[in-house]
């Protein structure tokens, strides 16, 4: 999981990044490059430069891991015990609804239930991203799915129903022409 996919690091992958780190501290030291630093690591070149410079100014210790960004709520045990909770079902703690599915807001509910402790929806998203769960997407099109169907509404209604395109046109706003007085 990367940074910009909002899950942050588990503290497995926080040591994994800090060893990747300490191991660009040692190809610092044997004087080599930063294209070739980047390429045998598997990191961009700007990631290197920062390293570099972080290790000038502070040596290998410039380089140690500061340790998770926040310090989850939730521990290891609350976690295994949400996560059994959350595979026996939304039904077996009074969501009944004819989806059945977990949604943001009730894994918050039964968070706070179950622990007395508060997230913010996007803290919940947060942390099932750490732990390695994901929004549930179907597997398979709905039976019900009809292509020719499907063909049929996209020649014929969507053109009705989509607006017709913009035509940009100049215009002027001089005063010397007559449509403009």
């Amino acid at each position: 999981m990367r940074y910009a996919q909002g899950g942050g690091l588990t503290p497995a992958e926080q040591d994994k990044r800090e060893a990747l780190r300490l191991e660009a501290v040692k190809r610092f030291e044997s004087g080599a490059g930063t294209a070739q630093i980047a390429a045998e690591l598997r990191v961009t070149d700007r990631s290197v430069r920062r390293w570099r410079a972080a290790w000038r100014r502070g040596g290998a210790a410039a380089l140690a891991s500061a340790g998770p960004m926040s310090v989850e709520k939730l521990t290891s045990r609350q976690w295994q015990r949400l996560e059994r909770e959350l595979q026996r079902g939304p039904l077996a703690h009074g969501f009944d609804d004819e989806d059945q599915g977990w949604t943001l807001k009730r894994v918050k509910l039964l968070i706070g239930r179950l622990f007395h402790i508060g997230y913010t929806v996007q803290g919940v998203w947060r942390l099932l991203r750490r732990h390695g769960w994901s929004c549930q997407v179907p597997l398979r099109r709905s039976l019900e799915r009809s292509e020719e169907v499907v063909e049929v509404w996209k020649a014929e209604v969507w053109p009705r129903v989509k607006p017709p395109p913009h035509t940009w046109v100049p215009t002027s706003v001089s005063r010397t022409r007559p449509g403009s007085r």
